[in-house]
């Protein structure tokens, strides 16, 4: 295996930069100097890569934990990650570096720590009073497999039940096993022949810490004397248990079988539940038993002082319910109310009033951890409806197929769709606030605004708010609404390019100026949106078809078929026709013949009644030619100032003019170069039939990656005509970098060197070398790595502009890279960014006397180059998946050149500002983040952050302004980095908090005569039994000890925090036991207990102050 030297790539990067410098400077003698005159303030030093947030629904999450207190939500999942929610807007996300499942999550209850259990044995103490939570221990056991975990409220003790049917108990202070062990052969006795299988469930008695209730998988149930070490009463049941829940006082407990029951035992009468019942079971006659359902995967039994208690439970369905959906049961009294949820449940929990289980639980919502949602539910309102929820958990509603990134948008743009799209919420949620409350919000630094577009498998595109690290949905567009939709598969017609998502959405073009909106979806379809906040109904949907031919393009011919004349370069249509060449028939596989001139998609030809935000402008399709479906469009651009908009795939490139609703330009790519094509190409041969290239990649993760030579994602080709299954060949993982395809190119599709339009660019610059001035043109970059000049002669502005014709003409200038080209850009001679021309956003909808005035504004051009002197130049800057060059212009001379890969390619480049400069950002496919100075491309920032293992990273990774980036790290969650050192510097501040200081709630009142004669909670001196004194040490071999890396912050929280909070509750609550009457003896002897707590505690304390942070 190769490995990628850094140094080396390094070493490489500065000696062509010098050399480029070297020959440049003879040019720029030539250029009159002016190059020299731009001050690069951008340094090494202004940049550091780090991950910020990551927003959305964890990923294949498993294990579900609340702290009621601290009101703090925690989800882990079975890649390892932990997620953790407070407030909306206090987020954070943590990764076990084990990357294994987590099994189980258990709050130490305000206590501002959490421990997490996982399938490989191992449990972790999080410190969660850092921003950034850490782990200051872990225990790997090693001859026994974790089932089950119990942590008492108040409690430094952990239960640890094991497949083999043992319990260990586990001091969460020092993180060592206590000599206590809970043999399984111990704990049932002779009252089963066979082994009762894995613990599946702990817990001690609500009243009596020192009863612990332990259910073993087989169905057996064991009520153990922590004291006396024995079993006090045995339970035994025909059915696998799946969970156990008490009763608050302590007398009954409730148990879920795998045959759909549950059992509710009296304590002391272990022969026979003393209630069996089947929630979901058809009662039979004659007294039989009911069918049996499917298992109650888990029970919550709750209690209220008003009224009947509640039972939850989840699962239970009888078995003739075929494709019923999941459902979460609620038993209250008489009443059974049977929830509905959208995926399967993974665990859900009761929210409820007090941390004490010994109190009335008082239950007031349930939180339900769905397999792709996350669903609260108030117990309180009749009807249980559900909370809102304000967390970004739908990010993956439908599949995310490409997104886009803003920074530093105009002010009003975010109220503006905020308005829109409050008006698209769904109504019936439940009145009270959110109940996850915990946390506070970190400090705001950043002053500007964010906003991230995603487009989805279903056609649809949402806004969301990512202004200070936070995220927030603000208006969803529903592109396929303008299209008529098959009822079924038989119904579908068959001019279909996908079998599966035909709207999806490929490419996002965006005006933040003017709002104007253009989208590309995969059946070859473009859709342009003008924002509007006036309601309208438009009678008949403004639509264009564009046949879009490739002329020349095997370079093999197949024998025995005639090889049509090739055309004359040049001579071809006129850059103005519509009419399209005449094209060689090709033979189609479908019965009715040759299919031509039919677009993919129908467009429904009734009256659409468009909401307040985007509306549909117009719709263009490309159309089958000759039996040939349209290739999917590979690049796409608008803009508002001119009023076009133009698309490009691998046959060529079409221009409309939207405001005309006219074709300006529809050329193969072939034609764009005119007499001057560089390249040798051979007539076309006809093919029976024809694949779409490319496609986007499926979301769904588990992709196999064959051992196959790799492509650019520009370049997939694939045999099935599936659009969501395109992803399987184009990927090689070896070394964790890509390995290129023979042609330099990305469009070595089979044996075909067809070049597709791969970037497109409108700017107000010099098209030309004699030009004096600079006037309006398109840029086309194409995957062969040339770049081509386009004129655009506009008309006057106001009503002048919609009736002549807009004129468009090659201007002859030809740039050449290597490798397919991905971004452009202008500077000014002072080196800054020069953004195209815009229109500033007004109501189109408006009344006769603002259209008067709208007449005479002409479009706003931002360029600064109209204003500029004759004599002064601009750079062009354009970067291509192996290099960048820096372009004088009117000039065309290359005066900076970097080569910034030789091994991969890049993915995704960018020119971004950052700290009042500009540079450009490149991801490479091997995984390297870089960035490059501007105007002379030196090299600032080369990381290494993360092999591409997935093409959804491909397709979804981008940088903005302001040193921010994001890319989809799993199918529903977006991770956002950055890579601009000021950002890195502020975010610790920029973090929410997830601790804060609650005082815990006071414990139930006991009462005089119970504390008198004994009644109510009895307590336990857990250190006693437990201790080392008093049980000995644990095996060395059973479990082995590792410190955490949780960091000074970490061991500060842990040794003042953890320890010192806990003897504090234990103090306080003896305090609150002497108030309430306890008799003398036992006051003395827990004040004694406390005191060999607190002396503990202080040990501990000790302990940890005189070591170093790098001993933990």
């Amino acid at each position: 295996m190769r490995k990628f030297n850094i140094r080396k790539v390094l070493d490489g990067l500065t000696a062509v930069s010098a050399v480029a410098s070297a020959s440049s400077a003879a040019q720029q003698q030539q250029a009159g100097n002016r190059e020299t005159e731009i001050q690069e303030t951008l340094q090494s030093e202004h940049f550091q890569l780090c991950k910020t947030v990551r927003h959305g629904f964890p990923y294949q999450p498993s294990a579900l934990a609340f702290d009621p207190v601290q009101k703090i939500l925690a989800i882990g999942t079975q890649t390892g990650a932990l997620r953790l929610f407070g407030r909306p807007g206090v987020e954070c996300y943590c990764q076990h570096d084990s990357g294994a499942a987590v099994i189980q999550l258990q709050f130490l209850i305000n206590e501002g720590a959490l421990v997490s259990a996982l399938a490989d044995d191992t449990l972790h103490l999080w410190n969660l009073r850092q921003k950034r939570p850490a782990i200051l221990h872990s225990l790997k056991f090693n001859r026994e497999r974790i089932t089950f975990c119990h942590l008492p409220f108040q409690s430094k003790w952990l239960y640890v039940g094991t497949e083999r049917g043992n319990i260990h108990i586990v001091n969460v202070e020092s993180f060592t096993l206590s000599g206590y062990v809970i043999m399984w052969n111990k704990a049932i006795e002779l009252s089963s022949k066979s082994h009762p299988g894995p613990v599946v469930h702990i817990s001690d008695n609500p009243m009596d810490e020192g009863k612990l209730l332990i259910g073993f998988e087989s169905g057996t149930v064991v009520l153990w004397d922590l004291k006396s070490k024995k079993a006090d009463y045995r339970y035994t049941h025909d059915e696998a248990i799946h969970s156990v829940a008490w009763h608050h006082e302590g007398k009954q407990f409730i148990c879920s079988h795998s045959d759909g029951t549950l059992t509710i035992w009296n304590v002391k009468s272990p022969t026979k539940p003393f209630q069996t019942i089947t929630p979901h079971g058809k009662q039979l006659k004659d007294g039989k038993k009911p069918e049996p359902c499917k298992p109650i995967l888990k029970v919550e039994y709750k209690t209220t002082r008003a009224g009947e208690p509640f039972i939850i439970l989840s699962g239970g369905l009888s078995y003739d319910t075929v494709g019923r959906r999941p459902c979460l049961t609620v038993m209250h009294g008489k009443s059974t109310a049977v929830l509905e949820m959208d995926y399967s449940i993974v665990d859900f929990l009761t929210l409820c009033e007090t941390p004490y289980p010994n109190d009335f639980q008082e239950p007031y919502a349930v939180v339900v951890l769905l397999e792709k949602d996350l669903v609260l539910i108030d117990l309180a309102q009749n009807g249980y409806p559900i909370f809102e929820n304000p967390y970004p958990l739908t990010i993956h509603e439908s599949p995310v197929t490409c997104c886009e990134y803003f920074a530093d948008c105009p002010v009003d743009l975010i109220p503006a769709l905020y308005s829109v799209g409050a008006r698209q919420k769904r109504q019936g949620y439940s009145k009270k606030e959110w109940p996850i409350s915990g946390g506070n919000w970190g400090v705001i630094t950043q002053s500007y605004s964010e906003i991230i577009i995603t487009g989805h498998a279903d056609g649809s595109i949402k806004f969301w708010d990512a202004s200070a690290i936070t995220l927030q949905v603000l208006y969803k567009l529903k592109t396929a609404k303008v299209f008529e939709k098959s009822r079924n598969k038989d119904d579908r017609p068959n001019t279909d390019i996908v079998d599966e998502d035909p709207y999806a959405i490929q490419i996002i073009s965006w005006c933040p100026e003017s709002r104007m909106l253009c989208i590309a979806g995969v059946s070859a379809h473009v859709i342009i949106y003008r924002f509007s906040k006036q309601e309208v109904t438009t009678e008949v949907i403004p639509m264009l078809e564009v046949r879009l031919l490739y002329e020349i393009n095997d370079v093999e011919t197949p024998d025995g078929e005639q090889v049509p004349p090739v055309p004359t370069p040049g001579t071809g249509s006129n850059p103005q026709s519509i009419v399209p060449q005449s094209h060689p028939s090709t033979s189609s596989s479908s019965s009715d013949g040759l299919r031509d001139n039919v677009p993919c998609l129908k467009v429904k030809n009734s009256p659409l009644k468009q909401s307040p935000g985007y509306q549909i402008e117009l719709v263009i399709q490309l159309v089958w030619v000759s039996g040939e479906p349209p290739q999917q469009i590979t690049s796409l651009a608008i803009n508002s100032a001119y009023g076009l908009v133009v698309f490009g795939n691998c046959n060529g490139i079409a221009m409309v003019d939207y405001l005309q609703k006219t074709v300006l330009l529809n050329l193969g790519t072939i034609e764009l170069y005119g007499s001057n094509d560089p390249y040798r190409r051979e007539p076309r041969s006809p093919r029976k039939t024809r694949q779409p290239s490319g496609g986007l990649c499926d979301i769904n993760e588990g992709t196999v990656v064959p051992e196959d030579r790799c492509k650019s994602p520009t370049s997939v080709k694939t045999k099935s005509r599936k659009f969501s299954k395109m992803v399987t060949n184009d990927i090689d993982v070896k070394d964790n970098s890509f390995s290129r395809s023979r042609s330099s190119s990305v469009t070595s599709i089979d044996k075909e060197s067809r070049e597709a339009i791969s970037a497109l660019h409108f700017c107000e610059t010099f098209t030309r070398k004699a030009d004096t001035s600079p006037s309006p043109c398109l840029w086309v970059g194409t995957t062969l790595g040339t770049v081509l000049v386009i004129v655009l002669n506009l008309p006057p502005g106001g009503e002048q502009r919609l009736l002549q014709p807009v004129i468009v003409s090659p201007s002859g200038t030809i740039l050449r890279l290597k490798g397919a080209i991905l971004r452009m850009a202008f500077l000014d001679t002072t080196g800054s960014l020069v953004p195209p021309a815009h229109e500033t956003w007004r109501e189109h909808h408006e009344d006769k006397d603002e259209k008067e005035k709208a007449k005479k504004r002409r479009p706003v051009s931002v360029s600064p180059s109209s204003s500029q002197e004759i004599s002064e130049n601009q750079y062009a800057v354009i970067c291509s998946e192996k290099q960048a060059k820096v372009i004088s212009l009117p000039s065309q001379n290359c005066i900076y050149k970097q080569n910034i890969t030789e091994t991969s390619f890049v993915l995704r480049g960018d020119i971004v500002s950052l700290s009042n400069s500009i540079c450009l950002a490149c991801f490479c496919a091997n995984g390297h983040i870089m960035t490059f100075s501007l105007p002379s491309l030196r090299p600032l920032l080369d990381v290494y952050y993360l092999p591409l293992t997935n093409m959804r990273i491909a397709r979804t990774f981008c940088f903005t302004d302001n040193g921010q980036a994001l890319y989809l790290v799993s199918p529903t969650e977006i991770q956002r980095l950055t890579y601009s050192q000021e950002t890195c510097e502020n975010l610790q501040e920029m973090l929410g908090e997830l601790f804060t200081l609650v005082e815990t709630p006071e414990a139930p009142n006991r009462g005089f005569f119970k504390g008198l004669f004994g009644g109510g909670a009895q307590s336990l001196d857990r250190e006693e039994l437990f201790g080392e004194s008093a049980s000995g040490k644990a095996s060395r071999s059973l479990a082995q000890h590792i410190p955490g890396p949780g960091g000074i912050e970490g061991v500060k929280g842990a040794a003042s925090g953890v320890v010192g909070e806990l003897a504090r509750a234990r103090l306080a609550l003896d305090e609150r036991g002497q108030k309430l009457g306890e008799l003398e003896e036992k006051t003395a002897a827990m004040l004694y207990s406390a005191d060999s707590f607190s002396k503990h505690a202080h040990e501990m304390m000790l302990k940890y102050k005189d070591k170093k942070w790098y001993q933990f």
